[in-house]
Parts: C-alpha cells; structure tokens; sequence
C-alpha cells in the first residue's frame, strides 16, 4: 500500500493539491515536534505557524483548531480505498478487518510512533478526550456510508448505524484497554481478534457451576 507521500505524487493529483497537502503536512509536523517539546498547552497556533513558516491565518485554512492538529485523521481516505477493494463475497466486518490490515501495513515505523504519540496526546490531554466523542461519532458516520455503499442500506437506517457502532466500539474498546500497544503487531493482532470476536457474535463462556 502507498504511504500518503507516495499518493499526492500521483499524476492523478494536480500540482495546486499537492502543494496544499505538504503544506498541511508540514503544519501538522512542526505542531507535532512542538508539542513534543514544549507540551501541547504551551504551543500556541502562532508558535506552530512561526516554525511552519505560514500565518496563523493559514494554519487555520487547514486546520480550525489546534485540536485538529491532533484529531484529524490522515489515513480515512486509505481506510476507504481499501475497504472498497474487497471482494463483494465476503462480510462486511471481514472486509472491515482486512482493510484495517492493509492500512496498519503501509505503515512504516516512524509514521506508527507518529500515530502512537497522537494517540497518546488525545488520551492525556483534557480538551483532546473531550473532542474523541466527536470523533468516535464522525467515525460512526463514515462506517455507516461505507458498509451502506456495499450492501445497498440506508446508511440513516437504525439497523445499519447500530452495527457500525458496534464495531467502533469494540475497536475502541481494545484501544483503550491497550494503548501501550496499539500501534503495534501486537496492537493489530487485538485489533483483529476483537473483530473476529464480534463477528461470531460476542459470546460469554459459559459460567462455571457452583460448588
């Protein structure tokens, strides 16, 4: 799978997207490195454009808030493409648990610990849990549209939107059980189990009888 690097060189992409989308790479990657080193509460929308070398003005055409440094998901579109190109014979979650697969795949290993510092910063940092609601809802809604996509449901229907936060709550779930190692083969292969686990149907052993 391409890193997103490799994509925005595409042909496909035009020149005035590719330059946009380093520039918001290069934003995200100086607030990154500053929040590192001087603590998120301490790194101002002016200190990160002053290292971007950009206006605030600028930064807040990529990025609203500060918080959507570290909200804002890159690797949707990659989850999207992916889940897309399975095959129509499988079931949605086993498409669901290969995509998720081929996106952790076409990681390397400084973009993963990228991933686990950002994860890391939205666990501990007040306002940062506080915008995960909104997320995990966002994600909700764009598993909906997908799965709604591949078996021809309305992506609004009660059946359709309780199934897909089924399966951000059990990801979920995992994630917040397993921080430490999440991005991670470890991390992954929870990930999968969790999923599989899921789709079997959730069952409980059976309670030991009492003697």
């Amino acid at each position: 799978m391409k890193s997103l690097a490799e994509s925005l060189d595409r042909p496909t992409v035009g020149l005035r997207e590719r330059k946009k989308a380093r520039t918001r790479a290069s934003i995200r990657e100086h607030a990154m490195r500053l929040f590192r080193e001087q603590g998120y509460a301490e790194t101002t929308v002016e200190k990160i454009a002053e290292a971007a070398e950009v206006s605030p003005s600028t930064f807040f055409r990529y990025f609203p808030t500060k918080e959507d440094v570290v909200m804002t998901d890159d690797y949707d579109p990659f989850l999207i493409e992916a889940f897309r190109a399975q095959p129509p014979e499988i079931s949605v979650i086993e498409a669901l648990r290969r995509s998720v697969r081929a996106v952790w795949e076409g990681l390397d290993s400084e973009l993963l610990r990228n991933e686990a510092y950002r994860y890391q910063l939205m666990e501990s940092v007040p306002e940062l849990r506080a915008a995960m609601y909104t997320e995990y809802r966002r994600s909700i809604g764009l598993l909906a549209d997908l799965i709604a996509e591949r078996v021809g449901m309305d992506p609004n229907g009660v059946e359709l939107r309780a199934f897909a936060g089924a399966l951000i709550g059990v990801m979920m779930s995992v994630a917040d059980a397993h921080s430490d190692l999440l991005f991670s083969e470890g991390g992954l292969g929870r990930m999968d189990q969790a999923l599989a686990y899921l789709e079997a149907g959730l069952p409980l052993p059976a309670r030991p009888p009492r003697t």
